[in-house]
């Protein structure tokens, strides 16, 4: 028998969920009861700089609220770091990773004086400054203690995972992966064995995760996580990305914005289940 779909939400703890997460949650939950799939809640806390505990606790209780239930134990990131420095180090086994020096400031000030830049989806992209370094080098100045990043090198990544991969969303079907879209991504950095990028593909492929569902604005995401899929010899889930809750201006919901929390909207006298519908969810 094949083993039911899973589907997850996985918010991270920096702030009050606002209803474009609510809206996101509401989405996954609701695609895994269609499916007749399990609904998991993962907590993604790797940045300990943002991430607290009452954030944790404020957005359970915002989700319990939206009438969502999720299976139990809920996986937090920040204590599975092992599982990421594993991964970390079979990248690195296979010559794909490399220490980066780089700091903000001289990425910015190499790009400028570039004649052009390749741009991704997130701006402008790393200009493979350090990838150049010899081994010695880059090693000495590891051993040094000299704060450092590590990044995919994506060009030999995409050698080793082969040129014909694909990936499939639900609203927009086969995608051809582009492994040079972001190019040198930071997979760790020195005091942290992860980044978004490999964690949320390490968890998903050990939580056995067959549906990911999230807003379009990580749609993009998807290409770094399906090399990094090839590249770990791990399945690759079905994705479905689904539009983004804007406000009447046009913009995405964001706290930034003025984004109101559930908890504002709790606090005013909106019930949960007014909420949903006027989502289009109607469990």
């Amino acid at each position: 028998m094949p083993s039911a779909p899973v589907l997850r939400f996985a918010p991270s703890p920096t702030g009050r969920l606002h209803v474009g997460n609510g809206f996101s949650a509401l989405y996954s939950f609701a695609a895994a009861q269609r499916l007749g799939g399990r609904f998991l809640l993962r907590v993604e806390d790797i940045d300990q700089g943002r991430c607290r505990p009452e954030h944790e606790a404020a957005m359970l209780a915002d989700l319990a609220w939206l009438g969502l239930h999720w299976e139990q134990p809920v996986r937090r990131q920040s204590e599975h770091m092992a599982d990421y420095a594993a991964a970390l180090k079979t990248l690195d086994a296979m010559g794909l990773i490399y220490p980066c020096f780089c700091t903000r400031k001289q990425i910015a000030a190499e790009v400028a004086a570039a004649p052009s830049a390749p741009h991704g989806p997130d701006g402008i992209l790393y200009p493979g400054t350090c990838r150049h370094l010899s081994h010695g080098e880059a090693q000495d100045r590891v051993a040094g203690g000299e704060p450092h990043a590590f990044r995919l090198d994506v060009e030999m990544a995409a050698k080793q995972a082969g040129t014909k991969l694909y990936w499939q969303d639900r609203q927009q079907g086969r995608q051809t992966l582009q492994p040079g879209l972001h190019g040198d991504v930071v997979l760790a950095r020195k005091d942290t064995p992860t980044s978004y990028h490999l964690a949320v593909t390490v968890d998903d492929a050990l939580q056995g995760v067959s549906h990911v569902t999230r807003g379009l604005d990580l749609f993009a995401a998807s290409h770094v996580h399906r090399l990094l899929q090839a590249l770990l010899d791990l399945p690759a889930p079905e994705y479905d990305h689904h539009s983004l809750i804007q406000d009447p201006d046009g913009n995405r919901l964001a706290k930034r914005h003025g984004a109101k929390s559930l908890e504002e909207l709790r606090d005013e006298g909106r019930r949960p289940g007014e909420l949903r519908r006027s989502l289009g969810f109607e469990f």
